[in-house]
């Protein structure tokens, strides 16, 4: 390095300074030059004899340009034509070195940064080679806007994939949103354009300007953004996390914990019609106002986890969440992602997991999206008959394509990973399966083979499912799957899909339609109710009663209830110990507990006065005594998924509409019997497993539920009397409308 009071450096060259390419010049100022680095920044070059180098810069508005190395002194930057692309020569100095720049700008301001041309690329060749090769667990680490210090400086590292664009650009705040100033090189051969801006910090917000083979330019929001802007704006912002987890027991744990086999009562919840605020306009609650709040109450209901509507970012609140249009950013509705991350601390730390529900099967067509991202079908299907969702109005993402999976697995592995989430409960798998799905004869392309399973969809559920086994042991995984599709919950190596677990939603149908009959009625019915059980063990099952069933004019579960207001309240109750007790875990939707009338209004918070009225009260107390009794009770759970967890006394008494049958585990013995009809029976009569006393640990009819109180048998001694094929029965009294849970115990 040459002195700083070297004049060398100040000195006007005594004939013109080696300049760029006319060619390349061009391209550049055109706006078609995939890598600015080639002319921008700091390069060898020799003038007059003398070795050295020239650094050149692009600044539109500025009148005066110069270099200040680190070793001091100046590089005074000469004008290149009426554009703004600026060059100067430093003679015995070798690239790379270290300098800023100082701008002059019109009006006097005088402005210094360091040179954002002159950094190494910020994306490793390995990081490259794995996306292309769609297999990077941790892409979010190296895609999207990143803090950091390169060479001691402390800047922005952006990162986006986008192949088939001539440019691209990092826009926002810091450069006055003008894509000249910034554009961006592409790396590696992947697609990818990186770009390291220094002296920016958290917080601004920015846009990728691209300009697509046809010329036209496009503003895009980043993909792996890990915040943005609070609708209606869609701009992305810096992100950088400070947050410190008090959850590490609760991970630790998890690792060895097999949910087949455990408690899961899961609260189904949209944050942001749960409660609001309403001295404040009825605004949303914050995720840690929520946390507090909605902990508390699924606590004492006794759920096991709370599964969130999507958060991901998306800005028409009438989605619910489904239109996502920024995958790794938590909706800022709420808060920041350090507030959610309180959020699922907050209920680890309380014992209660956090299941998302995650949108891989579609996206929006919003143009500031992943929607034709750099001008061509990108992140979906150039074909509308593979790429085009006929009922949503939505693209379908091209599972075929490396990155586009990458994107995706990646996607959920830095919820599980970023947020500590329990698990994902993925939405509409169906339409993911089948290529025909909702799709008539002539609008669908059937796969290489000719059939109409989408073959590319299917390879990537299950590589979903295997890595977030391997990676995070203990999450789950939850499919919304609608069809007879065989193995959704097999493991991959045997021919499944590698699910967790699978909504019967067959179970839903047929027990909510039978529940909805008046009761005189309900003995025609009656296979609707058990036929669920000839296909229990096909998979490991989630049976909900989720917030589908409650929009669209399907009124609450409350209303769907035929009978006066007192039937109402005890089918309910009766419809619940049904879903509780019968194999399989249970979701239910918020709001079920305070019994309205109105389905869900996604605009307004959970009607909270209901519980002054007594009879919802006393629904409340209902579920939170059905919650712990399921939880303390093994034998409702520990044997979900094995045929040895379950028997039925009887599925046969049609005529009186009365269920009963036995729930099994380390040697704990319960028995359900349920009166779906509003006729008492003084004495009625079941088989039991075994001889011995039954206790009641549980009758929906108890009046502090809102029941009638008809007398019962808190305890039933066995006789020798051989019914429904066992050597030993119970007389039992059944209340009008109920349900009778007893335990064996002795």
């Amino acid at each position: 390095m040459i002195p700083a009071t070297d004049s060398r450096r100040e000195a006007s060259p005594s004939r013109p300074l080696p300049s760029v390419d006319p060619v390349e010049q061009a391209r550049f100022i055109n706006g078609d030059h995939p890598n600015p680095h080639d002319i921008l920044g700091v390069h060898p070059a020799e003038m007059d004899g003398r070795s050295g180098a020239v650094i050149r810069v692009f600044h539109p508005q500025a009148n005066a340009v110069e270099g200040l190395p680190q070793g001091g002194g100046r590089i005074r930057l000469h004008r290149i034509g009426e554009d703004g692309l600026f060059e100067g020569f430093a003679a015995d100095l070798s690239p790379p070195f270290d300098y800023r720049l100082r701008f002059r700008l019109p009006g006097g301001e005088v402005w210094e940064q360091d040179d954002p041309y002159r950094f190494s690329p910020s994306v490793g060749e390995l990081d490259l080679h794995l996306f292309t090769e769609g297999k990077h667990k941790r892409l979010w680490e190296h895609m999207g806007a990143h803090p950091r210090a390169i060479g001691g400086v402390r800047g922005v590292a952006f990162a986006v994939w986008a192949p088939n664009a001539r440019r691209v650009s990092v826009v926002g705040d810091f450069c006055q949103w003008d894509g000249r100033r910034l554009p961006m090189r592409s790396i590696g051969g992947a697609g990818v354009f990186e770009l390291f801006v220094p002296e920016l910090s958290p917080g601004g917000f920015y846009k990728y300007e691209i300009k697509s083979q046809d010329g036209k330019i496009r503003l895009k929001t980043d993909p792996f953004a890990f915040l943005m802007e609070r609708a209606p704006g869609t701009a992305s912002v810096v992100f950088e996390s400070d947050y410190e987890w008090d959850d590490g027991q609760w991970v630790s744990n998890r690792r060895t914990i097999n949910w087949a086999k455990e408690p899961l009562a899961i609260y189904e919840a949209h944050l942001e019609s749960w409660d609001r605020v309403a001295e404040e306009g009825h605004q949303p609650l914050t995720y840690r106002e929520l946390a507090v709040r909605i902990v508390s109450h699924v606590k004492r209901l006794g759920f096991t986890h709370i599964e969130l509507l999507p958060i991901a970012a998306h800005p028409f609140s009438g989605s619910w969440g489904y239109q996502v249009t920024g995958y790794y950013a938590p909706t800022a509705r709420h808060g920041t992602p350090d507030d959610f991350r309180f959020f699922v601390d907050h209920c680890h730390q309380n014992g209660i997991g956090v299941i998302l529900d995650w949108v891989p099967a579609h996206f929006p067509k919003d143009d500031f999206a992943l929607a034709r991202f750099d001008g061509t079908a990108l992140y979906e299907h150039e074909d509308p008959l593979l790429g085009q969702h006929p009922d949503w109005g939505t693209y379908i993402f091209n599972y075929g394509r490396n990155e586009v999976r990458n994107f995706l697995i990646a996607n959920a592995l830095y919820w599980l990973d970023e947020f500590h989430l329990d698990g994902l409960r993925v939405d509409a798998v169906a339409s993911m399966l089948y290529l025909d799905y909702s799709r008539k004869e002539g609008e669908w392309r059937p796969n290489r083979f000719g059939g109409r399973e989408n073959l590319e969809a299917v390879d990537f559920l299950k590589e979903l499912n295997e890595t977030i086994g391997s990676v995070h042991p203990g999450c789950i995984s939850i499919a919304e799957e609608s069809t007879t599709w065989p193995g959704v919950t097999r493991p991959v190596a045997e021919g499944g899909l590698g699910f967790s677990f699978k909504w019967n939603l067959g179970w839903m149908h047929d027990t909510l339609h039978y529940f909805s009959k008046d009761p005189i009625h309900r003995r025609y019915h009656h296979d609707r109710i058990t036929f669920a059980m000839l296909y229990e063990y096909d998979e490991r099952f989630v049976m909900p009663l989720s917030h589908d069933e409650v929009v669209h004019g399907k009124g609450s579960l409350l209303g769907k209830m035929p009978g006066d207001s007192w039937q109402r309240f005890a089918n309910l109750r009766l419809l619940l110990t049904y879903q509780y007790t019968r194999p399989g875990k249970g979701l239910l939707f918020m709001g079920t507990e305070l019994a309205p009338e109105a389905e869900w209004n996604h605009d307004a918070g959970l009607d909270w006065g209901l519980l002054e009225d007594p009879s919802r009260a006393a629904f409340s107390r209902f579920i939170e005594v059905l919650g712990r009794t399921y939880r303390e009770r093994p034998g409702f759970w520990m044997l979900d998924h094995v045929p040895e967890g379950f028997q039925w006394i009887d599925c046969e008494d049609r005529e009186n509409s009365i269920l009963s049958y036995i729930r099994r585990a380390q040697g704990e013995t319960l028995l359900v019997v349920l009166n779906l009809t509003p006729m008492p029976r003084t004495a009625y009569r079941i088989g039991a497993p075994l001889p011995g006393r039954y206790v009641q640990l549980l009758s929906t009819d108890d009046p502090a539920f809102g029941g009638s109180g008809y007398e019962t048998r808190l305890e039933v001694d066995t006789d020798s009397q051989g019914w429904h094929g066992f050597p030993q029965s119970l007389e039992l009294a059944l209340p009008p409308l109920s349900g009778l849970i007893l335990f064996r115990t002795h």
